[in-house]
């Protein structure tokens, strides 16, 4: 993982006005298309540990996957969640702004100017 990254779907207004934030004070991260490159499970259990949040929070309750895979079931375990979102990475919360060892979740879009100094 790069010191400044962005996990970005272009297709997701909020993951566009974010970035147009980052790129409105010169910041330019390298950007992960995280739908076409998903995230191995180390790399979503260290995003995790940047974002102090446990797996069930980066999920995104609302898509098909979600349900279909039952992961309202709160018997799953943190390995259990993070391998859904490895296989199924539209179930993944976007965009993550990682920079300099600290990450945001960019909901709403201005929290990612709280990692620029």
């Amino acid at each position: 993982m790069e010191d400044t990254c962005y996990y970005h779907n272009p297709r997701c207004s909020k993951s566009r006005e974010a970035l147009a934030l980052l790129a409105a004070r010169g910041v330019q991260p390298h950007l992960v298309a995280y739908l076409e490159q998903p995230p191995d499970t180390g790399e979503l259990r260290a995003l995790l540990a940047l974002l102090d949040l446990p797996a069930r929070a980066l999920l995104r309750t609302g898509e098909p996957e979600y349900a279909a895979l039952g992961l309202d079931d709160a018997a799953l375990d943190e390995d259990a969640l993070i391998a859904a979102m490895a296989a199924h990475p539209r179930l993944i919360e976007r965009p993550i702004f990682v920079r300099r060892g600290r990450a945001v979740i960019g909901r709403p879009p201005e929290r990612v100017l709280d990692l620029l100094d």
